[in-house]
């Protein structure tokens, strides 16, 4: 796993002083390694999405489910759509399944994506590299044009992807560039996490902790953080941006716009968009942590 080195200390500079616009308490220390994370994720893809969101709900079982590589049939890992279209010229979010013991050829692709693992154990790395199984809650960047493996190693595998452009393409080796970023694994183990009363867009009486994954938080920049909710969490959150949009990626969480509508039962691989100042009522019985990818701000109470 690659971190913050001497040679990307001005990113990382810039980047924390964007981020302590926001933070109410200096926690130098503790920002270092999110910060690391999210200054690999600042070059080259799309830093905005002029898709707007819309209120929706996708339940993990009502996932429409095909092949990531159509051509390639069952021996192609299974893709779940969540919003988007992967094969067009558009942002999208999408699941992955990967079979016990699959692993890919060495390839590549023609854009640069993020994924979260949900379920399972997933190495994505350098066909050369010493193996890294990262288990569900961790995170990972694969840069466009960087010659890759992917494998799988657990009884179930599931992962979520987030592409900013697409289509999502994969593409042989001897077709290998280099787009500037660089490839990022973090295992869940090595995330950090600041406290409600850290962040000023979450309610310190919430117990909410945040994990800084990608992009900027200037002014209606694109950027995704991990939202862990406590067990027995009753709130709301507020989305202020044109686009807004959660995974669930480990736990449960009830979801509602209002309280006359529907409860929707939400397990790891559902999701939510929001429309600008929409409102989702969420709670939980256990522990839950959330993927928000957001075009600007949104407030957790």
């Amino acid at each position: 796993m690659e971190t913050c080195l001497p040679f990307y200390m001005k990113q990382c500079k810039t980047l924390l002083i964007e981020i302590l616009k926001h933070i109410k308490m200096k926690k130098t220390i503790l920002l270092v390694f999110a910060i690391a994370i999210t200054a690999y994720s600042n070059a080259q893809t799309p830093t905005t999405d002029d898709i707007k969101s819309v209120n929706e709900v996708v339940t993990a079982d009502n996932v429409e489910w095909g092949w990531l590589n159509p051509l390639r049939g069952d021996k192609s890992p299974a893709a779940g759509k969540l919003w988007g279209d992967r094969t067009k010229k558009e942002p999208a979010g999408f699941l992955v399944k990967f079979k016990k013991g699959f692993s890919s050829p060495p390839h590549i692709h023609n854009i640069t994506y993020r994924g979260v693992v949900i379920k399972g154990l997933l190495h994505n790395d350098d066909e050369n590299a010493e193996k890294q199984l990262l288990p569900a809650g961790s995170y990972w960047q694969q840069p466009a044009g960087e010659a890759h493996i992917t494998a799988a190693d657990g009884e179930e595998n599931m992962a979520f992807l987030d592409i900013q452009e697409g289509p999502y393409l994969v593409k042989p080796t001897s077709e290998a560039f280099d787009n500037g970023e660089r490839p990022v694994n973090v295992d869940k183990t090595n995330l950090v996490w600041l406290n409600a009363n850290d962040i000023q867009w979450v309610s310190e009486k919430s117990n909410v902790e945040t994990a800084f994954l990608w992009g900027s938080h200037k002014e209606n920049q694109l950027r995704a953080a991990l939202l862990k909710l406590p067990a027995g969490f009753n709130g709301k959150i507020k989305n202020l941006s044109p686009n807004f949009r959660a995974v669930v990626i480990s736990g449960e969480v009830t979801h509602q716009f209002s309280k006359k509508d529907t409860k929707n039962d939400l397990q790891p691989g559902s999701y939510f968009g929001a429309e600008e100042n929409a409102t989702s009522i969420i709670s939980t019985a256990k522990e839950t942590v959330l993927y928000i990818r957001s075009n600007g701000d949104y407030e957790v109470k």
